[in-house]
């Protein structure tokens, strides 16, 4: 881990980049879209920006993917600013709400920053990887440092808590809470290692060095451990032994869930104490709900606690047979046998819990009674109990585990066994023992298995308790680590759910109140106004609603008080507690019945659903006592010890007593010492709360990213919902109550100045100051901020509106400063363009001037003298011209050459450059691809060295291991030797006291099973006792009874004389039934048989039909092929159709192309005409052209000449063209006319056909339906007829089985009846043994009974019988107490009853041949039904046949239409690609004519350039002539001058005449010099320009050639793969018109399927069109019920306005339904009467045998009766439904009545909450009205005051410019208005203080309104001054534009006084020119003057405009 740490950057996991944070693009982003947060399901919340608002909703664009959503107002949540972004602490969030504080702690998560505070929260969230930030490089980081000068840590907690202990000398506490895998365990073990680190009192010995935390079950949490941290940690013994307390607890109180591999099963408070220096003087733990239930059973996939596994894995083989270990599956307590925890060895696990009790000091004796002990506990759950046969006692019939226990427990198994299958129970004042059933048992010792495991886990804690208590030193104080589950909502919540919510109820009203004590401390220190509120009596309702002790009691007293009661079970408990706090706020009882909780609270964090089951046993606890007192008296005192305080358990005479005693005194316990849990977890609690009470609470909230436990995963719902839980979003809603956003006063100043500029004066001002000025200008309302002693303190969301604000006034001087800059670029080119005019004008009035002046004497005379002037200094000026010319050659040629090698190297370096530029490309994308290499091997290499430090650091372990296990082996080798020694010696003895053991176990045994066997044979015989008893008691009634029953046989026999009668008659109508049905049968023998023929007859008609259908189909193909043909000539002749219309089309193209050609020829031949004229003219013009000329006329004569000779042979090759054109198009035309004329023949001829097709098409298919509506009327009737055969064979079964019924009947009276004269004879020959008469009697009416009860089971009620059988007794008694004469009269019975039995079972005879005749009759029928049955599945398989060769072929007809529209898609795509192609050739044709316009146009311009040359030539001809003249001129002068100065005589002539003439002649000899020159380089230019015309020219030529070829080849490539694909196309007909024949062909076989299939289609499609029919009907109802159902939502509305007259309705309704109940059961009643008569005369006619011919008479009028009853029962059937229907309505209507009334309960009293919490707030209102009165007042006048003077400041301000002061005083005049009746609105308000809610609301919408309004007019006002300060610098720049204006003016004029060059500048443009002139300067100067001017008033004008 250290090298890891080395490896990585521990910074990236703990610092956030800011510079990724401020980002100003994200700023601005977040500014220009409104971003917020809106609700998803997917990712908790999403971001998206507002686009439209329509009321309540508003439609949003989401960030993501551009999609739009509309969305409830309600469901926005604000976006914090940019700046906020991966915020440190949470509550510096300016929008505090759950999307924002998500996101913030998403956002870090996946930045690997897992470490976030919110307020006094740290809130930890679990990453589930290593993390390197736990080092001693880390420890030493955070040491000494303050929470907010480091980032989030749990080490910065800790130093914060080690600090505050220290300094205020206050005890600390850290709270960690979490879900089970969020990480509370190591967060705690980090604290730990801190405080031990940082308070060791041992830093500089080496020789305690051990690792930080030896490695525990826990590889997936937090952090998983550090093994080794870097550097070596070293501590003093002390602070090793608190580090290594924890392995132990883990190894014992941890385990495996689905959620976390080493979940901590149990809360803990460890207390470590430090001296006044801070060094550790000791520590304490206490631990709180240890889940003991693991210990007996486990989820799937999920183990006990680590220590069972960790010695069944690491248990030696001696330490194996000494505590009796088996495998893991030997245990049933292992629910899931061995589970293995990935990446953890037990076995290693194991040692090193061993090696941490060493270290705490356990002694070897300690730890073996330890093992036992946990070793016992997995025996406890091997004892198997078995149900004895005879009764539910339980045994156990193997005792080998009990054995075991015994052996590990130090118990007598005997006793044992005893105590736990029949313990002894206090029953009164005695003790009474009392056998256990096997459920009793199982719980007995699954109770003592948890309760062993608890009483070992405290004792543990004890234990390491008394390691750790060191009282050397005196504590001063200490720090209190709490660890304990967190707020969980399951779907259903047990008692240990509850305890742990009321601890986290707890919990959070500590931290409420810690955090609203720190807020009002600081608020104090600042000096804020601020009323506190102690937002912990906000969850004091739910606390109270748990805890209360009585007034009404809450649910842990009602729970104790319930288990005192007797009898007492959940369900009382929960009845109880609903009526004790069925009407408090927290506390909701189920909604409906089907709801699986019983109640549910209310909790801070959500609602939570509780299930009370078991929770009067949870709460006792109860334990088997003779069993406690047996561990009590254990030979073993470790045990003994365990178990010391037995007084204080519930036994099982408290649960037996629960569940069955009535006696009152055993709920008293043993002198008031027994203790709930309930009890005992509030009053550890309250101890808890006290102590965390008296520290300063530091607060860690533990989250869990996901359940997968991967790493960079985060579930948004998920952790939302642990961040409700855990308190923190409950956090987050106090501080919006405060004032959680705070700035310090130079920040706020810093960041907002911009938004106030002128509310601070410039230089110094205190920070206080100047933030109050900033804050009155920004106005914001008083509520909304605190000003205090060094911070500002603002609400929720104030800051991300001033940001927003900030954001916006940044853009607007972005804008306004782009806005100046344009402008400023703008006016500057303005000034250029003015300057560059009036220059113009200048020169333009210059050359004005030149041009009157120069015919002017005066001026020509002034222009020669002036360079007389200096004609002295001539000579000399020549001299050195002709020296500077010298100079200036000699550099010019230097120049050039240096330019050409300059040029040279240029060429050379632009080459090298472009040649490296390549270079360097590829070696870029060469350097990317190592670059990329680089990268992929960098991230191998990475993930390769930490695999390799991995390995190492493994390989270190294992090496450190193997060393230790190779110094252990060598130490157990010389200790098994030891041992082995020992053993020889001991097994000896051993061997001798087995021998003794088994002697004694033998004889103990012995006894024990005779002892059981003498118990068992006096619990026996005590029984057998009871029951003689019994049974003689039973004996004496019975005779009693028996004698009355005799008396009631008498009336039953002549009852059974009169059913006898009735049952002959019922025989002869049966009779008379079966002889009807006889006739009936054979009547529908022949209507079958004529079915049959007609069948038959419609099978040969359909055959018939089928063969004319068959020749129709043929004649339809015939038609069809014949269609098919003629469809082929059709679209042959369309094609032929389409080519010549194609060639047409392609003529007309050519005409046209040709027409172009011949206008183009006719435009160059106009041109050319033209030139000719030109060029005759010019020829005409200069007649005195050289031969050059005169050749080149020649030339273009020629030309024009073989042009029109070219030309005409155009023309006349046009015209030939046209008219073979003209032809061909005359004949195309014709033959397409006689085509078109064919195919309008042959198609009217087809249209004849298919109309004659089709009609008999439509015959046929109105025969075929005829036939089908035959064939369905034929099934029809077959189906009726089918029904009638089965009703009749049903009647005929229902016969058979009457018949069957009274048979039995018949016999089951025969039996009767003989042993009812068996009994007569015994009554008559035994009269004194009337009691064994009896009692036989008894027997066969008891025999009688159930053979009734057998008979009438289904039809009758046992109630109705009994009745009869009590009347039966009654009369036999009488009967009996007649005495002889009823004797001899039964005798005489019994003859005639023999006699009638004869006659009965003669004509049982005669009806068994007439139904065996009857059955031969109904196998015959079954038969032909099978027949039936036969033939009509094969007419279902051969129709089933049908259908699936019918939708084959379809789907094959499918198929080949598909084909059929793919192969015309094809051709049609042919067609597109022949049209493209023509279009291409047209584009091609279209291009190649511009190209040649093109030519020609370069032609022109050649020939133009030629003409221009040509003139040029001339001029520079007539230049070279005219210079020759002047040269020879210049001669005759030259040689005029010497023959002037050598005639000296010639006085004539002056001097200053001839040197006059000289120097004019030298000026035109310059002048022509120069003109010579410059014709020169024209001419050169012209010849260079007709040369690269020339190459041009060509180039164009060889381009334009080059493209034409490259066109023509791709035409030809392009015709040759459309002839290709034409051909392929071709031969792809040719095969479709294959398929298609094809395809006819199966066609009609098809068709020929398909009218046999038409006919079933048909019935299908009315079996269709019944469905639709149905469905029509379905929808009618549907919209029925719609209107029911809008009437029902009319009626509900109505309902809810009439609540009251509801409730009355109600009760008369439940009336009603009383009534109506007892109408029901009344009715009910008489149909079960109704039903019993019907019975009563069914037995009777069953039972009787004899007087067939009496009772014919009497069966029918008992059968009328029979109808008339029954028709009574359907009517009151039929009353009954109705009577059920409208049960059934009113039961719905008081459903709905009742849910309504709950729902207008609820609503009361959610009013009646809402009206008591708006009555405080009323009093609040008040109160606060009482004390704003007066600060109102002030505050206002304040206002009016401070406007009154800004008024003032912009009166003073704004003099000078009227309008502007107008405008502000409107604005002062509607401030004032507003302000006014902002008064008005208080004063209202004060008055109307009763009517709060209305006003209230107004008063808000006014405020709002009018604070837009002030805002509105503060802008305005800010916007006057803005545009104030912008005159005033425009008049400033005016005033030095004008300031600068005359400064150049006066220079001017003081230039222009001395008569010196005038030079203009322009400050504007930074350009000078200067115009020197000697005689015009003073006129411009004055007009430049005047422009200047000018110009100065437009920027002028300009300013003001703009």
């Amino acid at each position: 881990m250290a090298q890891r740490s080395g490896q990585e950057d521990p910074e990236r996991y703990l610092f956030v980049d800011r510079a990724v944070v401020c980002n100003p693009a994200t700023q601005a982003d977040w500014t220009a879209k409104k971003l917020i947060w809106i609700p998803s399901e997917r990712h908790g919340f999403e971001a998206a920006s507002i686009r439209e608002e329509r009321g309540d909703e508003v439609v949003v664009e989401l960030a993501e993917n551009s999609k739009k959503a509309i969305v409830n107002k309600d469901d926005i949540q604000k976006m914090n600013p940019p700046k906020f972004s991966k915020v440190e602490d949470m509550a510096e969030l300016t929008c505090l709400n759950e999307a924002s504080v998500l996101h913030n702690l998403k956002d870090r998560y996946y930045s690997g920053l897992i470490y976030t505070y919110s307020g006094l929260f740290c809130v930890v969230i679990n990453p589930y990887k290593y993390l390197p930030i736990y080092s001693e490089n880390i420890i030493e980081m955070y040491r000494g440092k303050k929470r907010h000068e480091m980032p989030p840590h749990i080490y910065a907690i800790s130093e914060s808590a080690y600090r505050c202990m220290l300094q205020d000398r206050e005890d600390q506490s850290i709270l960690c809470t979490g879900e089970s895998g969020a990480g509370k365990t190591e967060n705690t073990k980090k604290v730990i290692q801190y405080l031990a680190h940082v308070a060791s009192s041992h830093k500089g010995k080496k020789d305690h060095s051990i690792p930080v935390s030896p490695e525990s079950p826990k590889p997936v949490k937090l952090q998983a451990e550090n093994n080794h941290v870097s550097g070596a940690l070293f501590y003093g013994e002390l602070e090793r032994q608190l580090l290594q307390a924890n392995p132990i607890l883990e190894s014992f109180g941890n385990a495996k869930t689905v959620k976390n591999d080493n979940s901590s099963r149990f809360g803990k408070f460890i207390r470590i104490n430090f001296d006044v220096t801070g060094y550790i003087v000791g520590a304490n733990i206490e631990t709180y709900l240890l889940e003991k239930s693991r210990a007996v059973r486990q989820a799937k996939d999920e183990r006990t606690f680590h220590i069972f596994y960790q010695l069944l894995c690491g248990a030696g083989e001696h330490l194996r047979s000494d505590l009796l270990l088996e495998g893991f599956n030997s245990y049933r307590f292992l629910s899931n046998g061995n589970v293995t925890v990935p990446g953890q060895q037990d076995k290693d696990n194991f040692q090193e819990t061993m090696e941490a009790m060493h270290i705490m000091s356990f002694s070897h004796d300690e730890i073996l009674a330890m093992l036992k002990v946990v070793s016992s506990v997995l025996q406890f759950g091997n004892i198997v109990f078995k149900k004895e046969r005879n009764s539910d006692q339980a045994s156990m019939p193997e005792n080998t585990a009990a054995q075991k226990l015994c052996h590990l427990l130090g118990l007598n198994v005997m006793e044992f066994t005893r105590a736990i299958l029949s313990p002894r129970i206090k029953v009164g004042r005695d003790y009474v023992q009392k056998a256990q059933t096997k459920e009793q048992a199982d719980f007995a010792v699954e109770a003592l298995a948890k309760a062993t495991y608890e009483r070992l886990f405290r004792w543990l804690v004890h234990r390491i308790n008394k390691a750790l208590d060191r009282t050397k030193r005196q504590g001063a104080s200490f720090i209190g680590i709490l660890d304990i589950a967190g707020f969980e909502i399951f779907q259903l919540n047990s008692f240990e759910q509850l305890c742990i919510n009321y601890t986290n109820e707890k919990l959070q009203q500590l931290f409420n109140h810690t955090m609203f004590v720190l807020e009002q401390e600081e608020y104090q220190r600042e000096g804020i106004e601020w009323s506190f509120i102690d937002f912990g009596l906000d969850l004091q309702p739910c606390i109270d609603l748990i805890e209360r002790p009585a007034n009404p009691p809450g649910v842990l007293a009602l729970l104790d008080e319930e288990c005192w009661f007797p009898k007492a079970t959940d369900k009382t408990f929960i009845d109880k507690l609903v009526q004790e706090q069925g009407t408090h706020s927290k506390f909701q009882k189920p909604r409906q019945l089907k709801d699986k909780a019983d109640f549910c609270i209310i909790h801070y964090a959500g609602k939570v659903d509780y299930k009370a089951d078991e929770w009067l046993m949870k709460n006792m606890d109860p334990l088997n006592d003779n069993v406690a007192s047996l561990l009590n008296q254990s030979t073993d005192k470790f045990v003994a010890e365990l178990w010391r305080d037995v007084d204080r358990i519930v036994g099982l005479d408290q649960v037996a007593g629960m569940a069955e005693t009535t006696f009152g005194a055993t709920y008293k316990t043993k002198k008031g010492m027994f203790r709930t849990v309930g009890q005992l977890y509030k009053e550890s609690l309250t101890k808890l709360m006290a102590t965390l009470r008296n520290t300063n609470p530091n607060f860690v909230r533990c989250i869990i990213p996901n359940h997968e436990k991967k790493a960079g995963k985060l579930e948004p719902h998920l952790v939302l919902d642990q961040l409700r839980c855990n308190g923190v979003l409950e956090g987050i809603r106090i501080c919006r109550q405060g004032f959680p956003n705070r700035i310090v006063f130079q920040e706020f100043r810093q960041r907002y100045e911009i938004l106030t500029p002128n509310a601070i004066p410039k230089g110094f001002m205190d920070g206080k100051q100047a933030c109050e000025r900033m804050i009155r200008a920004l106005e914001l309302d008083p509520n909304l901020f605190r000003i205090g002693q060094s911070k500002i303190f603002f609400r929720t969301g104030v800051l991300a509106h001033l940001e927003e604000e900030r954001d916006l006034k940044i853009t607007d001087i972005i804008i306004y400063f782009q806005s100046v800059c344009r402008g400023y670029l703008a006016r500057k080119a303005f000034a250029k363009k003015q300057q560059q005019l009036s220059a113009l004008k200048v020169l333009q009035r210059n050359c004005a001037a030149y041009l009157k002046l120069r015919h002017w004497q005066w001026w020509r005379l002034f222009t020669k003298v002036k360079p007389l002037l200096q004609v002295t200094r001539q000579e000399e000026e020549m001299q050195a011209k002709d020296e500077e010319l010298v100079k200036v050659k000699e550099r010019q040629s230097k120049v050039e050459g240096e330019l050409v090698d300059m040029e040279r190297k240029h060429q050379q370096l632009l080459e090298e450059k472009n040649i490296l530029a390549e270079q360097l490309q590829a070696e870029t994308e060469l350097f990317a691809e190592a670059e990329e290499m680089r990268a992929r091997l960098a991230a191998k290499k990475q993930e390769l060295e930490e695999i390799l430090h991995d390995l190492e650091s493994r390989v270190e372990e294992e090496e450190e291991r193997n060393q230790s296990m190779q110094n252990e082996k060598k130490k157990m080798q010389t200790h098994i030797q030891d041992l082995e020694e020992q053993l020889d010696e001991e097994e000896a003895a051993r061997q001798k006291l087995q021998l003794e053991k088994v002697t004694a176990e033998a004889k103990i045994k012995k006894m024990e099973e005779d002892i059981l066997l003498l118990e068992d044979q006096n619990s026996k015989f005590l029984k057998e006792k009871k029951l003689l008893d019994d049974r003689v008691a039973e004996m004496t009634s019975q005779l009693t009874e028996e004698e009355e029953k005799a008396k009631n046989l008498g009336k039953v026999k002549n009852k059974q004389e009169v059913m006898m009668v009735d049952l002959e008659e019922r025989l002869k109508k049966e009779e008379k039934t079966r002889q009807e049905l006889e006739k009936a049968k054979r009547k529908l023998d022949a209507e079958t048989t004529d079915l049959q023929d007609q069948i038959a007859e419609l099978q040969a008609q359909i055959e018939e039909l089928k063969i004319q259908l068959a020749k129709k189909e043929e004649e339809l193909q015939a038609a069809l092929s014949r269609g098919d043909e003629e469809g082929a000539q059709k679209n042959n002749a369309l094609k032929a159709v389409r080519e010549l219309q194609a060639q047409l089309s392609e003529l007309q193209e050519d005409l046209e192309s040709e027409k172009v050609s011949r206008n183009k020829a006719e435009k160059v031949k106009r041109d050319l005409s033209e030139e000719l004229e030109a060029l005759k003219t010019e020829l005409e013009d200069t007649l005195d052209t050289t031969a050059a000329q005169q050749e080149l006329r020649t030339k273009r004569e020629q030309e024009v000449a073989e042009l029109k000779k070219a030309i005409d042979e155009e023309t006349k090759n046009h015209e030939s063209q046209v008219l073979e054109m003209r032809q061909r198009h005359s004949t195309a035309l014709e033959e397409l006319s006689e085509n078109l004329e064919q195919a309008k023949r042959f198609k009217s001829n087809l249209e004849k056909n298919k109309c004659t097709l089709e009609s008999d098409n439509k015959e046929l298919v109105s025969e075929v339906k005829g036939l089908q509506q035959a064939k369905t009327e034929s099934e029809h009737k077959r189906k009726k007829m089918e029904a009638q055969l089965q009703e009749f064979m049903a009647r005929a079964t229902e016969g058979e089985r009457a018949k069957l019924e009274l048979a039995d009947r018949t016999h089951k009276l025969q039996t009767e009846l003989d042993t009812v004269s068996a009994l007569l004879e015994d009554a008559e020959k035994k009269g004194i043994k009337l009691a064994k008469d009896s009692a036989g009697l008894e027997s066969a009416l008891q025999d009688t009974q159930e053979l009734l009860q057998e008979e009438t089971r289904q039809k009758l009620n046992l109630s109705s019988r009994i009745r009869q059988l009590e009347e039966d007794k009654s009369t036999l008694q009488e009967q009996q107490e007649e005495d002889e004469e009823a004797r001899r009269n039964l005798e005489k019975q019994l003859a005639t009853l023999q006699a009638q039995l004869f006659e009965s079972r003669k004509k049982l005879d005669e009806d068994l041949g007439t139904l065996e005749s009857l059955e031969e009759v109904k196998r015959k029928l079954q038969k032909d039904m099978e027949l039936t049955s036969q033939r009509l599945e094969e007419k279902a398989s051969a129709f089933d046949k049908m259908e699936k060769t019918k939708t084959r072929l379809q789907q094959e007809l499918d198929d080949l239409m598909v084909d059929l529209d793919h192969q015309r898609t094809i051709v049609s795509n042919l067609e597109k690609k022949q049209k493209k192609f023509d279009q291409l050739l047209a584009e091609e044709k279209t291009i190649s004519a511009r190209y040649a316009e093109e030519r020609d146009k370069a032609e022109a311009e050649a020939r133009e350039k030629e003409t221009k040359a040509l003139s040029m030539a001339r001029a520079l001809d007539e230049a070279l002539e005219a210079k020759e003249e002047f040269e020879r001129l210049n001669k005759q002068l030259r040689t005029e001058m010497e023959d002037l100065m050598s005639s000296k005589d010639d006085v004539g002539k002056s001097v200053h005449e001839l040197e006059k003439s000289k120097r004019t002649l030298e000026q035109q000899v310059e002048e022509m010099r120069t003109q010579l020159e410059e014709l020169e380089d024209e001419l050169q230019a012209t010849e260079d320009g007709k040369l690269r015309l020339e190459v041009n020219m060509q180039a164009m030529k060889a381009q334009f050639d080059r493209d034409l070829q490259a066109r023509d080849e791709q035409n030809e490539e392009k015709k040759r793969t459309l002839v290709k694909q034409v051909r392929e196309m071709e031969a792809e007909l040719e095969d479709e018109r294959k398929q298609r024949a094809l395809a006819v062909a199966a066609k009609k076989k098809l068709e020929m399927d398909l009218k046999d299939l038409e006919g079933q289609i048909e019935a299908s499609n009315k079996a269709r069109d019944e469905a639709i029919k149905q469905l029509r009907k379905l929808q009618a109802q549907m919209k029925d019920y719609q209107r029911e159902l809008e009437e029902a939502r009319a009626s509900r509305d109505e309902i809810f306005a009439q609540s009251k007259e509801n409730e009355k309705k109600l009760k008369g309704l439940e009336a009603e339904i009383l009534q109506l109940q007892e109408d029901l059961a009344a009715s009910e009643r008489a149909r079960r009467h109704a039903e019993q008569e019907r019975d009563e005369l069914a037995d009777e006619i069953s039972n009787s045998t004899s007087g067939k011919s009496a009772l014919l008479d009497e069966k029918r009028r008992l059968e009328a009766r029979i109808s008339q009853l029954e028709e009574e029962l359907e009517e009151e059937q039929s009353n009954m439904e109705l009577l059920n229907d409208r049960f059934r309505k009113t039961t719905m209507q008081v459903d709905i009545l009742n849910t309504e009334l709950a729902g207008e309960r609820s609503a009361a009293q959610k009013s009646e909450n809402a009206r008591q919490g708006m009555e405080r707030q009323n009093k609040e209102l008040k109160a606060k009205l009482g004390e704003l009165e007066g600060a109102v007042k002030s505050k206002f006048k304040a206002a009016i005051t401070a406007l009154e003077a800004k008024i003032l400041q912009l009166e003073e301000q704004l003099e000078q410019e009227a309008k502007e002061r107008a405008a502000a005083n409107k604005i002062v005049r509607r401030t004032e208005k507003k302000l006014k009746e902002v008064v008005i609105q208080v004063e209202d308000e004060r008055r109307h203080a009763d009517q709060y809610k209305e006003q209230m609301e107004k008063a808000n919408s006014r405020m709002k309104q009018l604070k837009r309004q002030l805002e509105e007019a503060e802008e305005e006002a800010t916007r006057a001054n803005a545009s104030r300060r912008k005159l005033q610098r425009e008049l400033d720049d005016a005033t030095e534009a004008s300031e600068g204006l005359t400064r150049e003016v006066n220079t001017l004029k003081n230039r222009l006084r001395r008569g010196g060059p005038i030079s203009f500048s322009s400050s504007r443009s930074g350009r000078s020119r200067q115009l020197q002139i000697d005689g015009t300067s003073v006129d411009n100067s004055d007009d430049d003057a005047d422009s200047r001017a000018s110009d100065h008033n437009d920027t002028q004008a300009s300013n003001q405009t703009e």
